[in-house]
């Protein structure tokens, strides 16, 4: 009945999109009604100082999935072109992700929802099962999907249909003695929000006062990108019935969490499933006067609301329950996280993460001490974060950004400027430099694309279409 062996756990990879760190009741939202994710937390432990490796969606997913940095994956946007149809793009080939190590290992895999990371028509990546989004999101209802190899229209609830195919694969994975992997990724709580979501839950929001999502002026780098789902610029005046809807998303997709608790709960096999929750990036509604991500402002922004993300990890039988850990952990930590927590041997100096399966296990954090840094890129804009400081560099002129994150945690007052800082500048820019040479494949480097937000239409580097393009500048 599924994997009983305590080495090699079930995995069950829950994966939001455009959820920020402060979007979720366990992270200190009041007003978010969201009891199953709080309930994982309770049952887990929940990162507080976790990051994207990039403030946007794909190349996000693709560093979570491989291990590899944008510029070394070379998905440096969201894929706005190749993903479904003649013009596909399989994007990731030739690297291998952490599912394909678990496939060697014995691992059934599956995925329901998001894939955006090209090619949506391919099954890929070690899943046997293969039930995504054609492109990355757009209505909740009538998604195109693909389902059994073909591409479907589905007129219900997108949420709703997520879930209910990863349960009728974990279902059918119950009756197996292999350890199955399940990748279940949300669109939600990505826009469209106005008339897309369950009234049950969008009214859950009649009443609320949003206090937890600022109302401030815009942002001087604003930037309502014209793409299909662009968020008019009016929602930061007028934004009650969009923040309904994302908070409503959130609760609905809460709601199916517990859908998937409760299953593995009712088929014995809690005490061996690892659940992992964690968002792609982080998400602005309101704060810094932005509405988005990282791109939601020109030039592309590293603000804290872009890229924190929630994440937690819940396994009862392993993981200390109730804690709450401050340790600097990225996206590029998974892969060697979960094939360690597997039991599953690796080991790649080429790629920059560290397995913090021990963590998991409750063991100390003296080696995710303050002095462990992480680092983020979106394009030409680069970033180097401690618990103290964060500094980031645009290449190649600007505008650059220093700020005292101990004493100023909502990043208010940029001090690089500042002549008494210019050690630290200079120290923080030499480190970043330093690491981004270690690990950045010199073709795929993304601070010498033209990445303006816009989304990537091509592969770069050795792969790049005759044209050189791949970006709408």
């Amino acid at each position: 009945m599924a994997s009983k062996n305590p080495l090699k756990p079930n995995i069950i990879f829950i994966l939001t999109d455009d959820q920020g760190a402060w979007a979720a009741g366990c992270y200190g939202n009041y007003e978010l009604i969201t009891p199953n994710i709080d309930r994982l937390a309770a049952e887990g432990m929940m990162f507080t100082n976790f990051f994207c490796t990039s403030p946007v969606c794909s190349p996000a997913r693709a560093s979570i999935l491989t291990g590899c940095i944008p510029s070394q994956h070379g998905i440096h946007d969201w894929i706005r072109e190749g993903n479904s149809g003649s013009n596909a793009k399989t994007y990731l080939e030739g690297i291998r992700g952490y599912t394909e190590y678990l496939k060697d290992s014995g691992y059934i895999c599956g995925i329901s929802g998001k894939w955006h990371m090209g090619n949506s028509q391919l099954k890929q990546k070690g899943f046997s099962h293969w039930y995504v989004h054609q492109k990355g999101g757009g209505d909740y209802f009538s998604a195109p999907m693909i389902r059994d190899g073909q591409e479907v229209t589905e007129h219900e609830y997108i949420t709703d249909l997520i879930t209910e195919d990863a349960l009728d694969f974990i279902d059918t994975q119950a009756v197996n003695e292999k350890p199955f992997y399940a990748s279940i990724h949300y669109t939600a709580p990505h826009s469209p929000w106005i008339n897309q979501h369950p009234q049950e839950f969008v009214s859950l929001y009649d009443d609320c006062e949003f206090a937890t999502s600022p109302k401030e002026p815009p942002h001087p780098w604003n930037l309502f990108v014209k793409v299909p789902d662009a968020i008019p610029e009016s929602i930061l005046n007028d934004p009650k019935e969009h923040l309904k809807g994302y908070y409503g998303s959130i609760s609905a997709m809460d709601s199916n969490i517990g859908k998937i608790i409760d299953r593995i709960e009712s088929l014995g096999l809690r005490s061996n499933t690892l659940i992992c929750f964690l968002s792609d990036n982080g998400f602005n509604c309101g704060h810094h006067g932005i509405w988005g991500k990282g791109n939601g402002t020109y030039p592309q922004n590293m603000y804290d609301t872009s890229v924190k993300i929630p994440a937690i990890f819940s396994h009862p039988s392993r993981i200390p329950e109730g804690i709450i850990s401050e340790a600097m952990l990225s996206q590029y930590d998974i892969m060697p996280t979960l094939l360690s927590y597997a039991g599953i041997a690796y080991n790649d100096p080429s790629k920059p993460g560290q397995d913090f399966s021990d963590l998991l296990s409750g063991e100390t954090e003296k080696a995710y001490s303050p002095q462990i840094v992480v680092y983020d890129e979106y394009g030409p804009v680069r970033m180097i974060r401690t618990l103290e400081w964060k500094y980031i560099h645009r290449y190649p002129n600007g505008p650059h950004e220093l700020y005292h994150l101990s004493d100023d945690p909502e990043e208010r007052t940029n001090l690089v400027n500042n002549s008494i800082y210019e050690k630290q500048i200079h120290k923080m820019l030499s480190d970043m430099e330093h690491w981004f040479e270690r690990y950045v494949a010199e073709d795929l480097d993304g601070r010498l694309e033209p990445v303006t937000g816009k989304g990537q239409l091509d592969f770069v580097g050795r792969r790049k279409t005759s044209d050189n393009s791949f970006v709408e500048l």
